[in-house]
């Protein structure tokens, strides 16, 4: 974010009192009311505004501050509208479709919490989507389990660890490319980064469910067999319909920029729906480029699946983004953000008290806000200058905003993924939260490297 100065300064505890206000009411509107973020922090903005009227700062300054704001998030705004695209050209290419075959394929009788966090984990990277995951195959697999009197928290806890996993490392993912615009970092650099302390939460995780899983079943899958029978009655499950994917990681390989590599993806898995779909023509492909991909299968899990993508899926978080980085804005030029980073200083100068309190100011914004959107954005955003002045890359702080922020909000009861998540798996938060091994296990493995300075890179 492109900070400016602030226009006026305040003292540590009077920007301490305006920040707990501002994040209560936010917290109090959503968790209370339900209220989606969008309106808690447009009034959050008027209050703001209110306050620097009070303050004599002139109308025109406060306006720059939020345009300075919400200017910084124009990248993540072209970033959302290609990713909208390529997931809904990857759809209709059979691109995403074929990998959920392939996933699917792996389900046995044998290890099954362990498949279950496996699979789940690969559809996640490849729609980076760990709701949409968890509300389609990890209904199936609480329904398996529960026909199976097999552990229904357990099973939930491999859910969303594997969601989270393939949420926190796809490039498709909104909270992944939100991480590394909002502190400026390459999107495929950050991602490559974040494999210091996702590859060992993941081993963890796996070597832990498959320690869980009972060892034999005798049992028929027929729902997951439903699922395959039906991706390939709908003709999307094609080996060649990979080739998008590859040619997408072989340009991420090369570094290439992030939009020229998704728009690449784009175009590929596009041609070659062409050839896949006989029905489809210019116009449609006009129309699922906006509007998202959708089928009607008959089967309830497929359609929701595979129904999604376009610039239009992506309109809700683009707002948010703008509305909480004008916030941002705002909150810096009255002075509030600094006038606390001041206030921390003395805890920031040294790297193991920096690491603690960004990973507690990104799991605390969750548990306050319920909201990892904010918690990325807040964040990220208050703590760009402190990695700055101690000589640290800003990767390390994309990857601590997803390790500390993104994988948090579903075990917090309230929060928005911890409320859609026991709505959809039936499983209280509270139940599943112990069995979350890759959620529990990544802001740990994060203030590790912290404290002990491992995998940190300096300017």
């Amino acid at each position: 974010m492109n900070q400016g100065k602030p226009i006026i300064q305040l003292k540590t505890l009077e920007a301490f009192i305006i920040i707990a206000i501002v994040l209560v009411g936010i917290s109090v509107s959503i968790i209370r009311y339900n209220a989606d973020p969008h309106i808690p922090i447009v009034l959050a903005i008027f209050l703001l505004l209110f306050f620097g009227i009070v303050k004599k700062v002139p109308l025109k300054e406060l306006e720059n501050g939020m345009i300075e704001g919400a200017k910084s998030g124009l990248g993540a705004v072209m970033l959302f509208f290609f990713i909208g695209m390529l997931i809904s050209s990857w759809m209709v290419s059979g691109t995403i479709p074929t990998f959920i075959f392939l996933a699917l394929e792996l389900v046995s009788g044998h290890f099954f919490y362990s498949l279950v966090f496996i699979v789940t984990a690969v559809i996640g990277i490849s729609i980076g989507s760990s709701l949409t995951t968890a509300a389609t195959l990890g209904v199936a697999f609480i329904g398996v389990s529960s026909a199976l009197e097999l552990s229904l928290p357990i099973t939930a806890g491999a859910v969303i660890s594997g969601a989270f996993f393939g949420d926190k490392m796809s490039p498709l993912s909104d909270t992944t490319n939100l991480a590394s615009v909002v502190v400026k970092v390459d999107l495929f650099e950050h991602i490559k980064n974040m494999l210091w302390t996702t590859i060992p939460a993941f081993v963890i995780s796996l070597v832990l469910f498959t320690i869980l899983s009972p060892k034999e079943m005798p049992v028929s899958f027929e729902e997951i067999i439903s699922l395959k029978e039906t991706l390939q009655h709908l003709n999307l499950v094609h080996i060649y319909s990979l080739l998008p994917f590859f040619i997408l990681a072989f340009l991420a390989i090369k570094r290439t920029s992030a939009m020229i590599t998704l728009l690449s993806g784009i175009v590929s898995s596009l041609l070659l729906a062409f050839l896949i779909q006989k029905d489809l023509n210019f116009k449609g492909m006009l129309e699922l480029l906006f509007s998202g991909y959708t089928i009607d299968s008959g089967v309830e899990e497929i359609d929701r699946l595979l129904s999604r993508g376009g610039i239009e899926s992506m309109l809700f978080s683009i707002s948010l983004v703008l509305l909480a980085l004008a916030l941002g804005g705002l909150l810096f030029k009255l002075g509030v953000i600094p006038a606390l980073l001041n206030g921390m200083s003395k805890l920031l100068y040294k790297l193991p008290t920096l690491y603690a309190t960004t990973v507690t100011t990104a799991v605390g914004i969750n548990f306050l806000v319920g909201e990892q959107y904010l918690s990325i954005l807040l964040t990220g955003n208050a703590f760009i200058k402190p990695f700055r002045e101690a000589g640290l890359h800003l990767k390390n702080l994309s990857r601590v905003l997803e390790d500390a922020g993104t994988v948090i909000n579903p075990l917090v009861p309230w929060g928005v993924c911890g409320i859609f998540l026991t709505a959809v798996l039936e499983v209280p938060t509270i139940e599943y939260l112990p069995f979350a091994f890759f959620c529990l296990l990544c802001p740990v493995i994060t203030l590790f490297y912290g404290f002990t300075g491992l995998t940190i890179v300096r300017e």
